[in-house]
């Protein structure tokens, strides 16, 4: 099954704990603090590959997790930092914040990578927090969280020539008479209900990657019938195959009003070069009209090939000039650079509120909520210095004003502490 849109959990790794712990050997009475830092959390990366096209995997797994990073150890021993976790991806894939809407990056070339979730780096160990006042510290940090997200992927199909025309104008006859590809035929409109990938080949050097874009009708652009699904698509092709019936009582209506469609949904598309292929020239009646239909369309300024899908004729012929035109088409202007290795949360970290509820207080905070996090609440000296960045950020300042009292209970992330004077 074809599917060009789904929507994706992923979870970075979170970093190791740093260890708290003192160096014991013989002889040896005040070996220090030795605890190591723990390792690095493995981001999640969508990596795209050119042999996928479609998202189908993807509704059989939504949800990614990267490993944790490995716990410090003793003797300064840092854990292990563990390998990203890379997702195969369908080249033309769109990365979308599902939450923002944003578009995080746009994946047009085979191995592209993006880094849509950063591990959390490894939690210090108590040996970088010693002082000559405080040789033997009983401090250290845990991992910190990786970033989580919801993504929406939109895949539209990258390939050189687009093939468009009313239903049953014979796309996917031609796609199958010119390529390995099996698309579905029948007598009856919106036989092809996806999109249709195919690769022609017309010499040793000369490969074309074609597409089959389900028929539009009018008000395509609009979701009528099957609708701007699959206009999109088209929006990565350089040249354009305009397929017409000749068999349709009026093939220059039809034109016309494909091209509506195509301007209608993205002006850019009008622009595109265009072939016109006139098929099933082997029906007598076609051939017949044959010259009056060519006549209008040269005086419209596009050249008109003679072609049957059916019978394989013109095929070649139409391939041919469309590798001609190849050569100097442009490539297709992408809504956004493409060169973006890591997409980063944008909130200010600083930034907090405060929000009361039954249970007491609760604090937005990512800060806080990250230090929360990698803090060793069984140890007196990290929840001190916990203390210090809340004062820092002015959180504990704000409680006051907003009217916190003796006792009362604040949350923050996943942890609830105890308000004191």
């Amino acid at each position: 099954m074809f599917v060009d849109e789904t929507i994706i959990f992923v979870r970075a790794g979170r970093g190791g704990d740093g260890m708290v712990h003192f160096h014991r050997e013989k002889f040896v009475p005040h070996g220090g603090p030795d605890g190591g830092d723990g390792g690095r959390g493995g981001d999640v990366i969508l990596e795209a590959r050119r042999t996928l096209n479609t998202l189908a995997a993807f509704r059989y797994r939504a949800r990614y997790e990267a490993e944790n990073g490995g716990r410090g150890g003793p003797n300064n021993m840092t854990g292990k930092s563990v390998r990203p976790l890379i997702i195969p991806v369908p080249m033309g894939t769109m990365v979308f914040d599902e939450q923002t809407g944003e578009l995080l990056g746009d994946l047009t070339r085979d191995g592209q990578q993006l880094v849509v979730a950063r591990g959390g780096r490894g939690g210090r160990g108590n040996q970088h927090f010693a002082t000559p006042s405080n040789q033997a510290p009983k401090m250290a940090e845990r991992g910190e969280p990786g970033e989580e997200r919801n993504l929406r992927l939109e895949l539209k199909l990258i390939a050189d020539v687009g093939i468009v025309g009313m239903p049953n104008a014979g796309k996917s006859s031609l796609l199958a008479a010119v390529t390995n590809a099996d698309p579905k035929i029948a007598d009856y409109p919106f036989t092809t209900l996806e999109p249709n990938l195919g690769v022609a080949e017309l010499d040793i050097n000369t490969t074309i990657v074609l597409a089959d874009i389900p028929g539009l009708i009018e008000g395509a652009h609009r979701g009528v019938g099957l609708g701007d699904t699959f206009l999109r698509h088209i929006q990565r092709t350089r040249v354009l195959i305009h397929l017409l019936d000749g068999t349709s009582e009026d093939p220059l209506a039809d034109f016309s009003q494909i091209n509506t469609e195509l301007a209608l949904y993205d002006e850019k598309l009008a622009e595109k070069p265009q072939i016109v292929a006139v098929n099933k020239m082997d029906l007598p009646e076609v051939a017949e009209r044959w010259p009056e239909i060519k006549k209008m369309l040269e005086e419209r300024g596009y050249q008109a090939m003679p072609i049957s899908a059916l019978a394989r004729t013109g095929t070649k012929e139409l391939l041919w000039k469309v590798a001609e035109l190849l050569q100097t088409a442009p490539e297709p202007t992408l809504p956004r650079s493409a060169e973006l290795p890591v997409y980063r949360m944008g909130e200010d970290p600083r930034s907090f509120t405060i929000e009361r509820i039954p249970e007491g207080w609760r604090v937005h905070s990512p800060a806080l909520e990250r230090a929360a996090e990698m803090t060793y609440w069984e140890y007196d000296a990290p929840v001190r210095r916990f203390q210090k960045l809340i004062e820092t950020l002015g959180v504990d300042k704000a409680l006051r004003e907003a009217g916190v009292q003796e006792g009362d209970s604040v949350f923050i992330g996943d942890y609830e502490l105890e308000w004191q004077d």
